[in-house]
């Protein structure tokens, strides 16, 4: 069933808040934050929404990070070496491998947040403050990996 540009906006902006809530030295993962929304196999969409984080607001996107503990979407905040260093100035330490020890500073929102504050932050979640765009509707709607994926775009 495709996704609404309402319904879309209201998503972003959950994933957002469930970012805002991740604690400084900690990280999530983009697996954990589509779980903790309901959708267990959303990691890429959260991946694509992630790409899309609005500037200039207080979002850390830098406590999302792939599955393993690595730095994807580095591109995003400069390179690797720039990424790591916002990580460590929060305290986030790394292996030999430059990956984030996830024993360490994994943050699980469905594990980690309280079923009653997680429910109140998505309720609060304020879609107006997301502003779309027609790359991440296309991605929601139409790209095999996504959940909400058409009919018509299986086709």
């Amino acid at each position: 069933m495709a996704i609404t540009n309402a319904d879309a906006a209201l998503l972003c902006a959950r994933v957002y808040a469930l970012v805002r809530a991740c604690p400084v030295g900690r990280v999530t993962t983009y697996g954990a934050l589509g779980a903790a929304l309901g959708h267990p196999r959303g990691a890429r969409m959260i991946g694509w929404i992630m790409n899309a984080t609005p500037k200039g607001q207080d979002i850390p996107a830098q406590r999302v990070v792939g599955k393993d503990g690595a730095l994807t979407g580095s591109w995003a905040f400069g390179g690797e070496d720039a990424y790591r260093e916002l990580l460590e100035a929060e305290g986030v330490t790394f292996d030999d491998k430059g990956r984030v020890r996830m024993r360490a500073h994994e943050w699980d929102p469905a594990r980690d947040l309280d079923p009653a504050e997680r429910a109140r932050l998505l309720a609060a979640a304020d879609p107006s403050t997301v502003d779309l765009s027609l790359n991440l509707l296309r991605l929601l709607n139409r790209d095999p990996a996504s959940p909400f994926k058409d009919a018509e775009a299986r086709a």
